[in-house]
Order: structure tokens, then C-alpha cells, then sequence
């Protein structure tokens, strides 16, 4: 166990360095400059190349990504530029909102799209598993942005039952924490839901028809006791490798959802610095969730030894 956590943090570090590569050039090719925004409507030149100086823009590439890579590996992410607050700082108050939009939104695809997969691949061909596929197309084929604001019209003005924006923190009301959060939790679990449904289905069916699965049948075990302790076991295989992946696209998701619901969590953080060019502040976020996302995996690849024996033993 120890020597595959080893193996994988050692395989995450080359890219960990490429990504951040990739960030700091992909910013750099964006057009208008950061000096000019932040020098305001007054556009005076002096105050210009003072400003480039200071954020060290009159640099060559390699010695600003250098620099900003030498204070990320100290912990120091860098200033923003915009309102001269410390990024690890802006990270810390963002972060937890997210992640907390994103545990919520993965419960939720987890109890509607597994159990759904279930009940859909035992009554194959039959109603339940007709219906089960529509919801599931329907998941996919829907934009996060438009489910949000429907629901928003729905839910908040027609009916009143929940507030149509903002966020309370769990530590300041848990309860109107919930209740601000659990709308956009639903819009992001919503498509993730949909893909663990169908998946879990087809793992399920193949579960099925193994011969193991006969065995049981014939020692004359309960269907659901096949079902459960049998075929999901071995189907969850490759359902848990396909909820690690999916729980880094929630980030993405992220994006529109809090833009669309006006949560102050990291994907508004990451639009608010893209429109000011405060370089940094995406840089810092990118590198923060792409490193999210190989811890991930690599929790991935602990459950898939948890789950089955047979990889324990070899």
C-alpha cells in the first residue's frame, strides 16, 4: 500500500510541473495587458512600467515562471494583483466553499445515479430500466446553467421554498448553509448522477451473467442478497474509477453553477481573476485543483484495493 501511494505521488510531480508550465504560458498568451487594467482610466506610461516593474512583467518568461514556481514550493502562491490580498489567503476562504458544493453535489449523484443503475440492470427491458435510461439521457442533455435557472424560477420565486442565491457558511448556520447550497449541490450531482446511473447499469448487467453470480442463485441466496453482496461488489470496480474522474470535473462545473446562483467559491474566484488578468490568482487555483484531482485518483486507486480482495493479494 505504502510503495503504490509512493509510486503515484513520485508519477504526480512531473505533472504537477507540466501543468503549472502550461498555465503560466496559456496566460501569458491572453490578450491585453495587466499593467494597463490596473493602471485604471488614467493610462499615464510612467505608471505603467512602475506597476510592470513591480509585478515583475519587464522580465523574461523564465525567470517570472521561475520565480512565482520558487514561492509556490515555499507555501507562497504570490499577491493578487488586483486587490493586493495574499492568493493562499483567497484559496483558504474560497476552497472550503467549494469543496462542500462538490461533497454535496457527489452524494447526491451517488444516491440517486447507483441505486437507479441497480434497480434499471435487474429489471432490464422492463419499464423501470426504460425510465431509468430517459433520466439518465435527460442528465446528460442538460445544461447546468439552464437547469440552474429554472430551478431558481421554480423553486425560489414561484414557490418560495428556498433562497435563489448566496451562501452561509456551515459554521454560521448550518441549516441556511443547506439550504443555499442544496439547489446548486442538485444542478452539479444532476449530469454525474446520469453517467454513474449508466454505468453502473452496464456493470451490473455483465456482473450478472458471471458464473459466480449463478453459483450463488443455485445455493439458493435471496435475489437482492445476490444482487448486493455479490454482483455490486465486483461491479463497483469500475464505478469507483469513473466517480474519482468525475469528482475532478466538479470543479469545472463549478464554474457556471456558482456564477449562476452567486456562490463565492473557487470557480467565481477563477472567472472574477480571469476578467481582471490577475495572472496569479488563476494560476494559483489551477494548480490547487489539478492538484485535488491526482489526490483523487490516487484515493481511486486505494478504494479499488479496499474493494476487491484479489487486488490485496496481488
Amino acid at each position: 500500500m505504502l510503495a503504490t501511494i509512493a509510486r503515484r505521488a513520485a508519477q504526480a510531480l512531473p505533472t504537477l510541473l507540466l501543468v503549472s508550465m502550461l498555465v503560466f504560458l496559456l496566460q501569458q498568451a491572453m490578450p491585453g495587458d495587466p499593467a494597463s487594467i490596473l493602471a485604471g482610466e488614467d493610462q499615464n506610461p510612467i505608471l505603467i512600467a512602475q506597476i510592470r516593474h513591480e509585478l515583475l512583467l519587464d522580465r523574461a518568461l523564465p525567470v517570472q515562471y521561475l520565480h512565482w514556481l520558487g514561492g509556490v514550493l515555499h507555501g507562497d502562491f504570490g499577491i493578487s494583483w488586483r486587490n493586493r490580498t495574499p492568493i493562499a489567503d483567497l484559496i483558504a476562504t474560497k476552497l472550503p466553499v467549494t469543496l462542500q458544493l462538490g461533497a454535496m453535489a457527489f452524494v447526491i449523484a451517488v444516491l440517486i445515479g447507483i441505486p437507479s443503475g441497480i434497480v434499471a440492470a435487474v429489471g432490464r427491458n422492463t419499464w423501470w430500466d426504460h425510465l431509468a435510461n430517459a433520466i439518465g439521457l435527460a442528465g446528460l442533455s442538460t445544461p447546468n446553467f439552464w437547469l440552474g435557472i429554472m430551478l431558481i424560477l421554480l423553486v425560489s420565486v414561484h414557490l418560495g421554498w428556498l433562497p435563489p442565491s448566496g451562501y452561509v457558511s456551515l459554521a454560521e448556520d448550518w441549516r441556511q448553509s443547506l439550504a443555499t447550497t442544496i439547489m446548486p449541490a442538485f444542478v452539479l450531482g444532476n449530469a454525474i448522477a446520469a453517467v454513474l446511473m449508466r454505468h453502473t447499469r452496464s456493470a451490473m448487467l455483465s456482473a450478472l451473467d458471471q458464473d459466480y453470480v449463478r453459483t450463488a442463485r443455485a445455493k439458493g441466496l435471496s435475489e437482492w442478497r445476490v444482487v448486493l453482496r455479490h454482483a455490486l461488489r465486483n461491479a463497483l470496480i469500475p464505478v469507483v474509477t469513473l466517480g474519482a474522474l468525475e469528482l475532478g470535473t466538479l470543479f469545472a462545473g463549478a464554474v457556471l453553477t456558482e456564477q449562476v446562483f452567486t456562490i463565492p467559491g473557487f470557480g467565481k474566484l477563477v472567472v472574477d481573476a480571469v476578467f481582471n488578468r490577475d495572472y496569479p490568482v488563476v494560476q494559483g487555483v489551477v494548480l490547487v485543483t489539478a492538484t485535488l484531482t491526482i489526490l483523487l485518483n490516487l484515493t481511486a486507486d486505494l478504494l479499488y484495493v479496499a474493494i476487491n480482495p484479489r487486488l490485496r493479494n496481488g
